[in-house]
Formats: C-alpha cells, structure tokens, sequence
C-alpha cells in the first residue's frame, strides 16, 4: 500500500509538473494582414495602394502572456516624444539623437529637440566620398549605425529640428525613397562609367540632398543667440562625443577586445565595439538603466515574437526556451543570418515583473504605432539577450566593464 500511494503521489507530481510547463509553452498563430501606421504614412505621401496580399503572418499568441500593459509601470527617464522616421532608413540616426537628447538633460538639464536629418545630409556625403576613394566598394544605403551620428557631429555640428527638420513644405512624413534612389543611381553611374572624381561627386550628391531636404543652415539663431552647427554642439549640447562607447557581443569576435562589427550599415568599418559576454552585455545594459541612464540600442526586430499590436518583444519557446538562450545561441542566428541588424531603437526605462526585467524602448518605426502604447514597444529580457547586438552608452555606466580591457 506505500508503495502504491508513493506512486500515485508521484504520477500526480508529474502531471503537475507537466502542466505548469505546458503552462509556459509559447503558442503561435497566423493571422490575417491589416493596415497598420505605415500605410497612414503612405497615405499622406500619396503612393498608398491597398495590398492585394491576403498572405497570413505568422506570429506569436499573446494571450494569456502576462506582458506590461502601460509605459506607466516603467521607471522611465526623460527622452522627447516619440517621433516617425517615415519611409526612410534612418532609424539609426533617430534612436541615437533621441539618445543624446536624453544625455543632454541628464547631465545638464535642457530639454531640447536635434534635427536627425542635418546628421543624415552630412552622412550621405561622407558615404559618397568613401564610394568614390573604394572604387564603388563601400556600401551605399539609407542604413548605418549609433556611432555615425558622434562621428557627424564630431565634423560637421549639430543643429535643432526646429531650424531645420528635412521636410518639404506641407509633408507631414518624411520619405526619403526618391531621394535615395537617386543618389544610389548617380553613384553606380560613376562605378560603371569609371568617373571617380570626388568633388563632382559630392558636389552631385549635395544638390540631391538640397533639392530634396533642403540646404542645411551655416549659422543660425535659437533661443536669442546666433550659432553655427559647431558651436552649437560646444556651447549649447556640450556632451563630450569622446564619452560613448559601444558595446558588442559576438562570440566569433575575441572576448573583451575592441573589434569591428561586421555589418553592412558599418560601412567605414569602425573597430572601436568593446565587445564582452553575453552575461556582462545584458548586465550592464542593466546596471545602465537602473542607474539613470539610457541607450542607444541595434539589433533584429523582424521575429514572430515582435509584435507591434501589442507593443511587445518576447522569445517564444517554439524559438528557444528562455534558460537555453547563450553566447551560442546567439552566435548561432548572426552566423546564419536570422539574427540581422536591422534595426535602431532607444532604450528609456525598465520594469522588473515576476522577477523578470522588460525595457521600454522608444521607436521611430511604424510598427510601435499600431497598438495603444504609441511609439514604444516592451521588451522582456530574453529579447534582448537573443536579438539585441550592441548599444550605445555613456563610459561612466560601463567603467567597471571597461576595466576588462587593455
């Protein structure tokens, strides 16, 4: 008779067991196409065509997942509205700025709106002369990474939106698709003609740019006082451009190395990406948020488990179970290519929930648009361990991290 009861209580035991892991099991589902934020947009720019595409997306089922309901249980930290990047490619340039304005009120208290199209202009140069000293082999895309916009600033200054916003009169969103076109025509142009001068070249692309977007300002006045973009940067912004840092982790790369990130939209190929573990990449994202600070974050947004419906990011156990989630794992999907950079987005806050942290992120994408929380998307840490790359940050967050490196 114990022996009996011993193994009833244990079939009961295993029947529990499995029914709390079925419990957790990620389901998915297919899910009929609807119109979402971006077709607003394109609506508003006058090339909306209703898709002839009845395609189900296969995406994850969120019901029954206990996922954040409002940016308001978040500790969050001052960042400006969320704001569209429209039909363009720029997400880098508009997660980075929202970045350093959220720098600028945090070390010195000024709320402040930049113009991420005066980094685009000055970036799109500087592509065109790289193009034209590679003979046509440096990449050429509306795409390129948080660092591009220290490095524009750097040389070329910075200036408010509200001086210079990139729009033609009456357009509400930006569309940068003919204008880049145009440029990628021009430049293949010279690459089949074997035409390489660099200052017909630029002096090309920046008539482009300037029909298009509009001739950037050499001084201008804000606030009573006259600047130039430079001395906007110094005596307005004032962040030390030499103060940030970005953190990798790829395990095909030397641990605790600086290393170049081998993606596309590093077009001049920057190796300055302190590049660490896995374990130290998300606890110092961590230690980041709860300490004050924001990021600049990169990585794959195209997953059945991003979902701008509900504004939420998770990895589904049809994927791969959270506790399985490494070095390798992660390394597995860059290496085959389902992990791509894909994407630029704002970390602004963090909420720990049943013993689990989620961040707020902050996105200029359309996606983030279609569900209640507008322009923000909830990030559980799983996410972000699997198919966020690499961000931005201030050196003072991540000192004791930097100390690993000679």
């Amino acid at each position: 008779m114990k022996y009996l009861r011993f193994v009833s209580v244990l079939l009961v035991l295993c029947t529990l067991t499995i029914a709390a892991q079925d419990k957790n099991v990620t389901k998915s589902e297919f899910r009929d196409p609807k119109e979402g934020f971006y077709d607003e947009i394109l609506r508003q720019l006058n090339d909306y065509t209703p898709s002839t595409d009845k395609k189900k997306v296969f995406r994850v089922d969120f019901t029954g997942i206990d996922i954040p309901k409002s940016t308001n249980e978040f500790t969050r930290y001052w960042h400006n509205d969320p704001v569209s990047q429209g039909r363009t490619g720029t997400c880098w340039c508009f997660s980075t700025t929202s970045f350093f304005e959220s720098e600028i009120n945090r070390q010195f208290g000024v709320k402040v709106k930049l113009s991420e199209i005066h980094t685009v202009y000055y970036e799109y140069l500087e592509k065109t002369k790289r193009f034209v000293k590679e003979r046509g082999n440096s990449a050429i895309g509306e795409g390129s990474e948080a660092n591009a916009v220290c490095r524009i600033w750097k040389q070329y200054g910075v200036v408010p939106e509200s001086v210079y916003d990139g729009l033609p009169k009456g357009q509400k969103f930006h569309d940068h698709k003919k204008l880049f076109d145009e440029i990628n025509a021009y430049l293949q142009g010279l690459k089949a003609s074997n035409a390489w001068d660099e200052e017909t070249a630029v002096k090309t692309v920046r008539a482009i740019l300037n029909h298009y977007l509009g001739e950037p300002p050499t001084d201008f006045v804000y606030e009573g006082k006259k600047y130039t973009p430079m001395q906007f940067l110094k005596n307005y912004v004032k962040i030390n451009m030499d103060d940030y840092v970005d953190i990798l982790s790829l395990k095909e790369k030397p641990f605790y190395k600086q290393v170049e990130y081998g993606v596309e939209d590093n077009w001049w190929h920057d190796s300055s990406y302190y590049n660490v573990s896995l374990d130290d990449f998300i606890s110092a994202l961590k230690v980041t948020l709860k300490n004050g600070g924001t990021c600049a974050i990169g990585g794959d947004v195209s997953e059945p488990g991003h979902d701008g419906w509900h504004n939420a990011a998770i990895v589904p156990t049809f994927d791969i179970p959270a506790e399985y989630i490494n070095d390798d794992a992660r390394e597995f999907r860059f290496n085959n290519g389902t992990t791509q950079d894909d994407h630029g987005l704002h970390a602004v806050g963090y909420l720990v929930k049943d013993g689990v942290t989620w961040f707020l992120i902050k996105d200029s994408g359309s996606g983030s648009r279609n569900g209640d929380a507008k322009g923000y998307y909830f990030y559980r840490e799983d996410y972000v361990k699997l198919k966020i790359m690499d961000f931005m940050v201030h050196k003072d967050f991540v000192k004791d991290l930097l100390k690993k490196f000679n």
